[in-house]
């Protein structure tokens, strides 16, 4: 299990030769984006000499389930249960004095100063793509913790995106109409418990930052952020505090979106940092951006973890993918143990309540890891009747995101891929006896 901080998750990368340093000089605008591109989710990227800067860059940390199951002390077989566990039991953080993230406080914020990357040759200026944002509901008390871009517009100010209905800016709004700013603080270069709890969908008031805690089976250490009655990460690499304006609008540009095309979200909200705290040898961590491993994979993990804990509340379920071809949001697979008549559909409907972002649902049997994409093609090969198992929705809620939604409504598509008795009178899969396979296994070196 790597400790709570981003560095020595990264050390353990290293040992695995799964840690490459670019030695080379690169540039920030494209450069660190395209290294990214061709590393694909083979390695995480170090990079050591940024121009203009001499703080380094580490990005592609958690491309893979095998890289997330790492950083959380798990196997990827044991990896969905390991976070459905953690959201039903979390832990309250330890707060603690002279954190890592404080060693050195520069009272003037100037973004420049960041090796922040230009990714994409038609989005209009650089982004921190890795900001996990702390806020607290300053009625209620409750915190959050969640991922937001953000667009330098000059030293001290930025552009941030939100969708609407976001924790974060359901409570910028709230700020807004008494009148006030929300006090935010962005934290960078996050342990993986960090960087997945974040990523979760949870109801308003279910703090993240404890769920992180009950993923690292021990209470994550936490630090009061100096702008506001706030918590950090205190291990990680820095924290950017500001004031977030609902009530100042910035036209964004267009901007990648996670199905890899541009989306033009029209005006978000301002951000002016006051505060940069930070280690004394931070380094910037980035996500690419669009459909790119890491950002596809992140997403799926979260989204996939929280589909499964509300599905179980209705049925047995063995476990619940969403798809890297779905671009880790709009497809999800589900695996359903001992199957009655109707439950196929009754899931597939479940989990368009659940996430209006999920838009095709295929429902499989127990036998089907969710997870392997040939596995769930054959299931639909062998199992599916395009006559009787299809169930197109014409027009069910969406997200702002989904590349062919209109007026917020989008068709959505059910695949009931899973065995009738009716079709065949015997389903046995043709392979050895398992105490062969077994003796075989034993054998092996």
């Amino acid at each position: 299990m790597a400790p709570q901080s981003l560095r020595a998750y990264l050390e353990m990368l290293a040992e695995r030769g799964e840690l490459r340093a670019v030695g080379d000089e690169v540039a920030a605008r494209y450069e660190i984006a395209a290294h990214l591109a061709l590393a694909g989710a083979r390695t995480a990227l170090r990079f050591e000499r940024v121009a203009g800067s001499t703080m380094a860059v580490v990005g592609n940390v958690l491309p893979t389930r095998e890289r997330i199951a790492l950083g959380l002390g798990s196997t990827v077989a044991e990896l969905q249960g390991k976070i459905v566990a953690a959201i039903g039991a979390p832990v309250e953080p330890r707060v603690v004095e002279g954190a890592p993230c404080q060693e050195v406080v520069e009272e003037r914020v100037d973004l420049a100063a960041l090796p922040i990357p230009t990714f994409f040759e038609h989005e209009t200026g650089p982004y921190l793509t890795a900001g996990i944002i702390a806020a607290r509901d300053a009625e209620t008390g409750e915190a959050n913790l969640s991922y937001a871009r953000l667009k330098p517009l000059g030293a001290d100010r930025a552009f941030i995106g939100i969708a609407p209905n976001h924790h974060l800016a359901v409570m910028a709004r709230r700020s807004a109409e008494r009148g006030k700013s929300l006090p935010i603080a962005v934290t960078l270069g996050n342990c993986p418990a960090v960087s997945i709890a974040a990523a979760l969908y949870l109801a308003y008031g279910e703090d993240e930052l404890r769920v992180a805690g009950a993923l690292l089976g021990e209470p994550l250490e936490a630090a009061r952020a100096k702008i506001a009655d706030i918590l950090v990460p205190a291990h990680c690499e820095m924290v950017l505090e500001g004031l977030l304006d609902a009530r100042e609008t910035v036209e964004e540009g267009a901007v990648s979106e996670y199905h890899g095309m541009y989306e033009d979200y029209g005006p978000g909200y301002a951000v002016r940092f006051e505060r940069l705290t930070r280690r004394r040898d931070a380094m910037l961590q980035v996500i690419q951006p669009g459909y790119y491993p890491e950002h596809v994979q992140i997403g799926a993990e979260a989204i996939a973890a929280g589909l499964a804990r509300r599905l179980r509340e209705s049925f047995d379920v063995s476990a619940v993918a969403v798809t890297a071809g779905g671009a880790g949001r709009l497809h999800a697979v589900v695996a359903l143990k001992g199957l009655r008549g109707g439950e196929a559909r009754a899931a597939m409907f479940a989990v368009w309540s659940a996430l209006n972002l999920v838009k095709q649902v295929t429902v499989v049997d127990d036998d089907v890891d969710p997870w392997d994409a040939t596995r769930v093609e054959l299931a639909l090969a062998t199992r599916m009747r395009a006559d009787r198992d299809l169930l197109v929705a014409p027009a069910m809620p969406s997200n702002r995101s989904d590349p062919l939604a209109r007026d917020g409504m989008v068709p959505k598509l059910g695949i009931d891929a899973t065995r009738k008795s009716g079709d065949r009178a015997d389903w046995r899969p043709a392979q050895p006896p398992q105490a062969a396979i077994d003796k075989v296994l034993r054998r092996k070196p």
